[in-house]
């Protein structure tokens, strides 16, 4: 696991301790994140890492797992 993907597991798991992320391969399809918390983790994500997220990237699959929100912070890190 990378230091991103262990930041962003903590960040999931302050939200709710109670789910298991790192064993969903579907964060919204197994109900562990619903529309408000993908609105909350969008600002986390750009308060922690120093990135903005256009509306257009505020899409189901890039909060499906770790390694997606991983991706959209290091895709818009590289581009900012």
């Amino acid at each position: 696991m990378t230091a991103t993907e262990a930041q962003l597991l903590a960040m999931l798991r302050s939200r709710h301790p109670e789910y298991d992320y790192e064993s969903s391969m579907d964060f919204i399809g197994d109900g562990l994140l619903d529309s408000f918390d993908i609105v909350m983790l969008t600002s986390d994500l750009e308060a922690d890492f120093g990135i903005t997220i256009p509306g257009e990237m505020i899409l189901p699959e890039n909060f499906a797992t770790i390694a997606a929100m991983s991706a959209l912070v290091g895709a818009l890190s590289k581009a900012g």
